[in-house]
């Protein structure tokens, strides 16, 4: 794959503040990317959007948050074990306490109860704790079907996958079903959220795809400072 990426990188402009551009843009595969983005637009327009929208139309709005709420408890494992990684054991804490009062009092997950606890959830997966360790971004990727990416995030996507148990679960017991069921209920729900923004955002951008490049670099590059920045002490201060 590298070695058909490379034959595929646009060489460098030479004017200077073309050059300023196309560096901001970190976008060497930028024409291969394009085909990508205009081949996962026609698809999910024929497929994940008209899902989406019927599953709006139909499920009333409290089940889709619910749902939501589900999909974002299952995935604690993988924050709290990136957070892990990062050496934010304060934030690996907030969220293992998540994942145990969520999976209780909030009834597997469908009830965000610890937000009301005083756990808020927060972010992390791979991409962002190699980002703190200081590995650089690599060039942008846009993956058919998965959309933004990086070389650094996607191998950190990779990361992500083995890190949720959910992906070892037994076959047994309805088990590979139910893991099976919430990794496709989460993709229409998370469709589902964006469906008025995505619609809006490709009737009013000059251009979308470039839109969507600079919100994902502008977002990740957000939430791996917040984590950066993140120097709370180990131990709470419940005493002050």
């Amino acid at each position: 794959m590298l070695a058909t990426l490379a034959g595929c990188a646009a060489p460098p402009p030479k004017d200077p503040d073309e050059l300023a551009e196309y560096r901001e843009a970190n976008d060497p595969y930028e024409s291969m990317n394009r085909k990508f983005y205009d081949i996962t637009m026609k698809l999910d327009k024929y497929s994940l959007r008209p899902v989406a929208q019927a599953y709006v139309w139909a499920v009333p709005y409290r089940v889709r948050q619910s749902m939501g709420n589900m999909s974002q408890t299952m995935n604690e494992p993988v924050v709290f074990f990136t957070d892990v990684g990062a050496g934010k054991p304060r934030r690996a804490g907030d969220a293992f306490v998540r994942w145990c009062i969520n999976m209780v009092a909030g009834i597997g997950g469908l009830i965000d109860v610890a937000k009301y606890a005083g756990y808020p959830h927060h972010d992390d997966d791979a991409g962002l704790t190699l980002a703190t360790w200081g590995v650089p971004s690599g060039p942008y990727l846009f993956l058919p079907m998965m959309g933004p990416s990086s070389f650094r995030d996607g191998i950190g996507y990779g990361i992500d996958v083995g890190l949720s148990p959910w992906n070892y679960v037994p076959s047994g017991y309805g088990l590979l079903t139910f893991n099976w069921a919430y990794n496709i209920m989460g993709m229409i729900n998370a469709r589902a959220d964006h469906l008025d923004a995505l619609d809006q955002l490709q009737k009013d951008a000059l251009d979308p795809y470039a839109t969507i490049r600079s919100a994902y670099q502008q977002q990740r590059k957000a939430l791996a400072d917040t984590i950066s920045h993140d120097r709370r002490a180990t131990v709470p201060d419940w005493y002050n």
